[in-house]
């Protein structure tokens, strides 16, 4: 009987699989400080198994969902706190996301169809209700396309 092995007993070729585990010196890190990530990664993973969206769940789709659910939001409060401060205020409100949202051609295609409570809606007079011009100054010509 020939054994490639180093004979470790486990049947599966003799090399042990390296553990990961905690990084340095033997502390415990949450999968969200590992990732370097504010949202937690540990409770979306949660949510995805708990949601049944899928039979088998990844270890990088937890980490893959809230990085990108924390960028989404820092660029919302980014524009969100612009249009606070175009209001000469310190505190975002529904108002200021809902400006925010409106105003970005990506997030506005992305919540068309939501209501933000306390939003209210972007200014806008439309074309028909504008006064018209009275009439033209002298000595101003109006250009000519053939």
């Amino acid at each position: 009987m020939s054994s490639k092995g180093t004979g470790t007993g486990t049947g599966k070729g003799g090399k042990k699989a390296a553990k990961a585990g905690p990084l340095k010196g033997g502390k415990k890190f949450s999968k969200s400080k590992r990732a370097d990530i504010q949202f937690p990664v540990s409770r979306i993973g949660r949510y995805l198994k708990k949601g049944r969206f899928s039979k088998r769940i990844g270890q990088v789709a937890p980490v893959f969902l809230a990085s990108v659910l924390e960028y989404v939001t820092a660029e919302l409060l980014e524009l969100a706190g612009n249009a606070a401060k175009d209001h000469k205020k310190t505190r975002i409100n529904p108002r200021h996301i809902t400006l925010a949202i409106k105003n970005d051609d990506e997030f506005n295609l992305m919540t068309q169809n939501i209501t933000i409570a306390s939003g209210g809606v972007l200014p806008s007079i439309q074309p028909v209700l504008l006064p018209k011009s009275r009439g033209k100054k002298k000595g101003a010509t109006e250009s000519q396309e053939y």
